[in-house]
């Protein structure tokens, strides 16, 4: 009858068992130094060990030789507890054996000495599902059972293991499996078979596990069984309802272009292929995550599933993006797939998320934005080169450069200085002008402005864009105060008689002014004054 790869690889000694390190060393020395536990918690994700080393254990414990952590594998022990039918090696399922009278009954049977053996080994498989009466029923037991008795919990759950009897046993947290043994693993299997396939389809089957052994032997032997005795990874990433590199690509090539139609169309062909658009989701999220690793990286990393090959065809599509287009990128994916898990029309969400990631590359985020506020240059574009919205320029003529020529305004001065004042870019000095009346009195220009207002008008800036339009110098006499003109709905502040000079200052500061350029219709709702607090 045949047997499946997963179990008749199984690794029948510490030696045969890959990853684990920590548990494997621990166990060995235990048993060396005869420091045998009564209770032991092995903990992790599924296909990871738990059940193969509690077994291991049970061979060491009652081994002709033993205890030994090298178990001979010859003698009748050591045999029967590797087919599954160790007399004194019990195996308990609690996900069907979880009540309090199945516990009860357990407790009887330890009061027993082993048959043959030299220990008494009761393995209990998905232990977080004994309730917990029964577990109040095995905790005297657990805590000071006979000498001849070793219990082993595993789980994939330990948190819900209750505090009493996880105190009482020595725990052991099993790690998910390195990408790189797992493959070696795997290339001894197929060589043992007979089975050709290159490093492609062993990280795809390797990917197929996510860290658990057992579930990436299983998809081998349906890989197997589908393709015969020769591997292709085009065909088992179909099996298998992956999606490859390639196709994959395509979303990070629409966002570079920042192609829209094409995420529509990428979608379309997912729903026309049949293909599952949350597991499409899913696999995009875990794809930028490894974008941004081996961004991060800038090497081959151990920390991203996948070959050689791979990481260099990631490396060269995340050399497209910057690490903060990454960072955004993997956070709108993440929430794209959970909004696929409840959603009535997918396709909908799937597309709405595809194209809210193109139009993401296309915005100055709030960090770049505010940041630009105490630099003169405008602010870095996002989306690897894209151009981002130009933010306000300097307050100074200096720093700006010269002004461009007059443009051919009609109109009185106070319009023609408005126009050329936009024009360079001046926008806190026009807005200035704007709002304050400007006569032309002979040689002298006499500025009446609210006190917000009046500084900006001993700026070089003003002075050289009034030369510019009257085409002479002239004096500029400022006088502050209340104007035809209101100030602008969002510059108002509501303030007490005390507060005013509180509150001009602080609406005066030129990064409060840039920032009131940049977001035009922000409100400066509070002005508080700190040492007062």
């Amino acid at each position: 009858m045949y047997q499946v790869i997963a179990r008749k690889y199984r690794p029948q000694t510490f030696a045969e068992l890959i990853g684990q390190e920590h548990v494997k060393t621990t166990l060995e020395n235990a048993i060396t130094q005869r420091r045998i536990a009564h209770g032991y918690i092995f903990a992790g994700q599924r296909g990871t060990g738990k059940t193969t080393v509690a077994r291991i254990m049970a061979r060491c414990l009652n081994c002709e030789q033993g205890p030994t952590p090298t178990p001979c594998g010859k003698c009748a022990s050591c045999l029967e507890i590797a087919a599954g039918s160790g007399m004194d090696v019990i195996e308990i399922d609690a996900a069907s054996n979880r009540g309090i009278n199945e516990m009860r009954e357990l407790r009887e049977n330890v009061r027993f000495r082993p048959a043959r053996d030299r220990y008494k080994v009761f393995i209990v498989d998905e232990a977080h599902q004994i309730t917990s009466e029964a577990f109040n029923a095995l905790l005297k037991t657990l805590e000071e059972p006979p000498e001849w008795v070793v219990f082993i919990l595993c789980t994939t759950e330990s948190h819900k293991i209750p505090s009493t009897i996880a105190s009482r046993c020595q725990q052991f947290s099993f790690r998910s499996v390195d990408f790189t043994e797992l493959v070696k693993r795997m290339e001894w299997i197929i060589q043992q078979e007979g089975i050709q396939a290159d490093s492609d389809v062993l990280s795809v089957l390797a990917q197929a596990g996510e860290g658990s052994v057992r579930d990436s032997l299983s998809a081998l032997d349906q890989a197997i069984a589908c393709c015969g005795t020769k591997l292709e990874a085009a065909e088992v990433r179909g099996l298998l309802g992956m999606f490859s590199l390639e196709s994959l690509d395509q979303i990070a090539k629409a966002l570079v272009a920042a192609d829209s139609q094409r995420m529509l169309e990428v979608v379309a062909e997912l729903e026309a292929n049949g293909r599952s658009l949350q597991h499409f989701a899913r696999e995009l999220a875990r794809y930028f995550r490894n974008l941004l690793v081996v961004k991060i990286a800038k090497k081959e990393t151990p920390l991203v599933a996948a070959s050689e090959n791979e990481q260099k065809k990631l490396a060269e599509t995340a050399a497209q993006f910057s690490e903060e287009d990454l960072t955004r990128l993997l956070q709108l994916s993440l929430d794209l797939f959970k909004d696929l898990q409840s959603s009535l029309q997918p396709r909908l969400h799937l597309e709405m998320g595809l194209l809210r990631m193109v139009h993401a590359g296309k915005l100055q985020s709030i960090e770049e934005a505010l940041a630009s506020l105490g630099s003169a240059g405008p602010p870095v574009s996002p989306g690897g080169g894209r151009p981002a919205r130009p933010a306000a320029a300097p307050s100074t003529a200096s720093s700006a450069g010269p002004l461009p020529p007059v443009p051919q305004a009609t109109g009185d001065l106070r319009s023609r200085l408005h126009a050329t004042l936009t024009e360079a870019k001046q926008l806190h000095i026009a807005d200035a002008v704007e709002h304050s009346e400007i006569i032309e009195s002979g040689a002298e220009l006499i500025v009446t402005a609210p006190k917000m207002y009046a500084m900006y008008f001993k700026e070089a800036g003003f002075e050289a864009a009034l030369k510019r339009v009257s085409g002479r110098a002239m004096k500029i006499t400022i006088k502050a105060g209340e104007t035809a003109q209101a100030a602008p709905a969002h510059l108002a502040v509501p303030a007490k008689p005390r507060e005013d000079e509180v509150t001009t200052r602080a609406l005066s500061n030129p990064e409060v002014q840039r920032f009131q350029e940049m977001f035009p219709d922000s409100q400066v709702r509070t002005v508080r004054n700190l040492r007062e607090n």
